[in-house]
């Protein structure tokens, strides 16, 4: 009995139960589960895979909290409800909002990424995270932890990145991550092809005609960044990247960088 346990261990990506000795993963596919140096990736430096939704929303709370607190007297205080408790506009900028201002005039680049974690008010903050919360788990839980994460950084630059070609000239918010994650679950639920996979596809695609509604309906919503997250989503749904791993401790590392840079910059210029 005590051998058997031994040998039995959660994969490094998906934290399903499996034996250590098997040459791949019977649930997500990863080579050699049992390898030592697979213990360090992201998906084994958190208690629970949905540990990681929660990180994400913290993070962006923090930061939403940071860009009222570096202009207070600048707060938006508009009796319009998507407007209530808005940072100013400098403040998101010095935070990492993107678009042509900031890249064209700054070359500030690496706000493609800084840029899904803040937002322009309580309900912009509010909306984007409940949909993580209740779409995020079914990602975790097809992808795995570390192709979650690949997913939600890579198709926030696409969609940032397309609306950036766009000639949006200033945006922010999780969104074009979100609809990243519609996107592979879309691409889920169609490729599966059973009696599950097609009500997962329908619904999927009745979130993205909802959103494309509401997109055209509501004036400021960035629909380059919402149309770009599904797309690219789609396309890291299709892709099978034994490499994704790798991509998400580099996606880890990048995201801690450029969000401590966009904070130190931020008190900079605003204590100067």
């Amino acid at each position: 009995m005590q051998r058997s346990e031994k040998k039995s261990i959660l994969c490094p990506n998906c934290r399903k139960l499996i034996n250590r000795d098997e040459p791949y993963c019977p649930y997500c596919g990863l080579s050699r589960p049992g390898s030592v140096w697979k213990k360090t990736t992201p998906s084994n430096l958190l208690h629970s895979p949905y540990d990681m939704i929660k990180i994400i929303i913290y993070v962006n709370v923090a930061y939403y909290v940071l860009a009222l607190l570096l202009n207070p007297g600048a707060l938006g205080l508009s009796a319009n409800p998507l407007a209530f408790l808005s940072p100013s506009n400098n403040s998101l900028l010095l935070l990492g909002a993107t678009g042509t201002i900031p890249i064209d005039k700054l070359h500030w680049w690496w706000t493609l990424l800084s840029a899904s974690y803040l937002h322009g008010g309580l309900l912009h903050i509010a909306f984007n995270m409940i949909a993580l919360k209740q779409l995020g788990p079914f990602v975790l839980r097809e992808y795995g932890v570390n192709r979650f994460f690949v997913i939600y950084t890579i198709t926030g630059i696409a969609g940032f990145y397309l609306s950036y070609l766009a000639g949006v000239p200033l945006t922010i918010g999780a969104s074009a991550s979100i609809c990243g994650l519609i996107g592979a679950t879309l691409y889920y639920g169609k490729s599966r092809g059973d009696i599950y996979g097609q009500a997962i596809y329908k619904q999927v695609m009745g979130w993205i005609v909802g959103l494309a509604i509401f997109g055209f309906m509501i004036p400021g919503i960035n629909n380059w960044g919402h149309g770009g997250g599904i797309i690219s989503g789609i396309l890291l749904g299709f892709l099978e990247n034994q490499m994704h791993r790798v991509l998400a401790t580099i996606c880890i590392l990048l995201t801690a960088g450029v969000l401590l840079w966009a904070v130190l910059q931020s008190i900079y210029y605003s204590l100067t």
